[in-house]
């Protein structure tokens, strides 16, 4: 099961002016500890996972970074580009990590992340799952995505589109359930979703 997703920024490296911002998460299910004498409230619950996804997310940009470095890309241009410009996302940098308990989850969890020019996705997964079709989720997520959203365009406002968001996630990631998908089918919620969109 998928625990969590989340859409941030990247910087290419660490000289790079900015913080690592988390720009929309979005959790599936509760995470419970028996530990816990008394249960959490309800901003206590928010603040602690705002900082859990910026934990990811950090981890994320590092991992991201070293990739970057390690392929000899330390100049990475990751300014927003044109609309009409193709992403080429099956060429885009993409990894999976592992946190062990308490850090900063109290389950041990898998990372799975994309990181397309200035954006990066991620989801937070068991560590059971099966990552390659995690990551075909993850690449699905993110073209639906950047097509609807047009993330990469400059002045794109993400907080006021988490409607849109939502509904991509409700039909291809449900309550966090990874779905074998199969072209004619994820074709078949795109109009979907697209017909439901434009109302």
């Amino acid at each position: 099961m998928v625990h969590a997703f989340l859409i941030h920024t990247l910087r290419a490296t660490n000289a790079e002016e900015g913080l690592c911002r988390v720009l929309y998460s979005c959790f599936f299910g509760a995470e419970n500890s028996p530990s816990d004498p008394q249960p959490r409230s309800a901003e206590r619950d928010r603040l602690l996972r705002k900082e859990q996804m910026l934990a990811v997310a950090r981890q994320v940009e590092s991992m991201y970074q070293l990739q970057q470095q390690a392929c000899g890309r330390h100049s990475v241009d990751l300014q927003p580009q044109s609309s009409d410009d193709p992403v080429a996302l099956h060429e885009a940098p993409c990894g999976a990590f592992r946190l062990a308990p308490g850090d900063p989850f109290q389950e041990p969890r898998t990372v799975v992340w994309l990181g397309v020019l200035s954006i990066g996705f991620a989801l937070v997964l068991d560590t059971h799952e099966n990552l390659l079709l995690v990551e075909s989720t993850l690449r699905l997520l993110a073209r639906l995505l950047l097509e609807h959203l047009r993330l990469l365009v400059p002045g794109a406002n993400l907080l006021l589109r988490a409607d849109c968001i939502e509904g991509i996630l409700t039909r291809f990631l449900p309550h966090g359930q990874l779905l074998f998908l199969n072209d004619q089918f994820v074709q078949s919620l795109e109009k979907e979703f697209s017909a439901a969109w434009s109302h």
